[in-house]
């Protein structure tokens, strides 16, 4: 009985949310049209690129947030009979290919599409690892193969007219039968943008970047004058500086080319990245580092802004002070404090061995004058609230009370830190290392949301979806005002997704 039953519940919350029949009686109210928390013209785009409406989208946006969970359990569970997953063009329900009946039947108990084909995914991986092992004797004209788990086939790119060569290939691999399909242009490797990292400006000069922003990164602007060309830490041709104001200012910004790709990350210089939020501007006194090819990985204080300081050149305005030590080739490299960018190396006096004083040229400021997009995570600052579309009253942890179990509770926004959730690694952060969390991990309507201390497990992982749901993965459904109580004090569920405004939800 378990799988109607769960079918009839899922298709009549998709029904409902279309408006093709009314919704449950928990959600008795009228359903508004889509609302969505998206970037400036990513909406137009999907609607221009992707040919869809706003139900449409939003129902694709509610797919895309449970998908991979769905995805991930199943080829689990399936084993051997799992051969891949995808979500259709409609975008509508993800859709499972398998090797059996029976294992058909099990992806659509779980609120899958399936289809029953001839190749496991084991099987065609183990195809394309025969390909693979042979790589370095494939023709120039064979452009890469890949894995089309919607066709269950192994498909090879080659130059046209050289379609002969890649069947060729395939068979002196082993490989089975494989499918042919052209392209014209040759791909060409592409190198990640990434603050801290050298570069080399008109061939001789060595600066380090600052933050990579949409199209380049900020770096300073004594390091090269407009139109000057620079090369990346691989010595490959990176842009050119489309902007720089020295002395007065210490700023530049690098507009790249196709080999590059911005990254929101920083050179920690212990072999890995910290990863950039936002640019929020730290408070004098707070714990500040900078990152650059001379001296790697350095931290102090913030010590001051708004400062003056004279240089042979001439004097720069509006830096920023720190005991973070820099030398040479540091120049234009980053300074953050927690997740938050601060700002580019100036200069400064002293050393790393004895110590120094430094200044650097705040970021936002270059941002503004050259209007440029910071690339970030998206995962906020220290914190932001989540806000009812329905009612705009916030998700608040009752009396600031930071216990584990406490419920939450939806109540008028006040700016406390009772109210500050910042999203990392997939969940929702509150003050004392507390995470949104479904009580006992259930996935059954009417689960209590509460907060509790934060371990990443499956509980605790929410995706806010572009159409403004707050989905847990998990169970595949969505946070919920009960009752639809539009009162300070009013609890939190988790229910199906219905698109009703009492379960839809935008960061403040």
């Amino acid at each position: 009985m378990d799988r109607p039953y769960k079918a009839i519940v899922v298709a009549a919350a998709a029904l409902a949310a279309v408006g093709l029949i009314s919704p449950p009686s928990h959600a008795a109210e009228p359903v508004p049209g889509p609302t969505f928390d998206m970037a400036p013209g990513m909406l137009d785009a999907m609607r221009r690129d992707l040919k869809l409406d706003d139900n449409q989208i939003r129902a694709r946006l509610a797919t895309e947030a449970a998908a991979p969970v769905v995805e991930k359990r199943l080829r689990a569970q399936l084993g051997k009979a799992f051969a891949g997953a995808w979500i259709p063009i409609d975008g509508t329900r993800l859709t499972v290919a398998v090797t059996s009946a029976a294992a058909a039947e099990k992806a659509r108990t779980e609120g899958a599409d399936a289809v029953v084909v001839a190749r496991g995914a084991d099987e065609l991986a183990a195809a394309q690892a025969k390909l693979d092992k042979r790589a370095t004797q494939a023709a120039k004209s064979i452009r890469g193969w890949y894995t089309d788990v919607a066709t269950n086939s192994l498909v090879v790119r080659v130059a046209p007219g050289s379609e002969a060569a890649a069947r060729k290939f395939a068979a002196d691999s082993g490989a089975g039968a494989v499918r042919v399909e052209t392209a014209a242009e040759q791909a060409r490797p592409l190198y990640d943008i990434r603050g801290g990292d050298q570069y080399v400006i008109n061939g001789n000069t060595l600066c380090s970047v600052g933050f990579s922003v949409a199209g380049g990164f900020v770096t300073a602007g004594h390091c090269g004058g407009t139109g000057s060309p620079t090369l990346g830490y691989n010595n490959v041709s990176q842009g050119n500086f489309a902007g720089s104001s020295f002395p007065g200012n210490d700023y530049g910004w690098v507009r790249t080319n196709g080999n590059w790709v911005s990254q929101p990350w920083v050179n920690n210089y212990s072999g890995g990245n910290v990863t950039v939020a936002g640019s929020q501007d730290a408070a004098v006194g707070s714990s500040i580092c900078r990152s650059g090819r001379t001296t790697g990985w350095r931290c102090g204080t913030l010590l001051g802004r708004n400062e003056t300081v004279t240089y042979p050149q001439g004097s720069v305005s509006g830096l920023s002070r720190s005991n973070a030590c820099a030398e040479p080739g540091d120049s234009g490299g980053s300074w953050i404090s927690g997740n938050q960018a601060q700002g580019v190396t100036s200069g400064g006096s002293g050393n790393c061995t004895s110590g120094a004083t430094m200044w650097f040229q705040p970021v936002n400021e270059i941002l503004g004058v050259y209007g440029l997009s910071l690339t970030t995570s998206g995962g906020g600052g220290g914190g932001q609230p989540i806000i009812s579309n329905w009612n705009n009253k916030c998700v608040d942890v009752p009396n600031a009370n930071f216990s584990d179990g406490v419920r939450v509770q939806m109540y008028t926004c006040n700016q406390t830190n009772a109210q500050q959730w910042a999203a990392v690694g997939g969940t929702l952060q509150v003050q004392n290392n507390k995470c949104l969390d479904v009580a006992w991990g259930s996935t059954a309507n009417g689960a209590a949301i509460q907060i509790v201390g934060c371990s990443g497990n499956p509980a605790q992982q929410f995706v806010l979806s572009a159409a403004g749901d707050l989905v847990n993965p998990q169970a595949n459904k969505c946070v919920d005002i009960d009752a639809w109580n539009g009162n300070d004090g009013a609890v939190l569920i988790l229910w199906d997704c219905v698109g009703g405004a009492n379960q839809k939800w935008r960061r403040g």
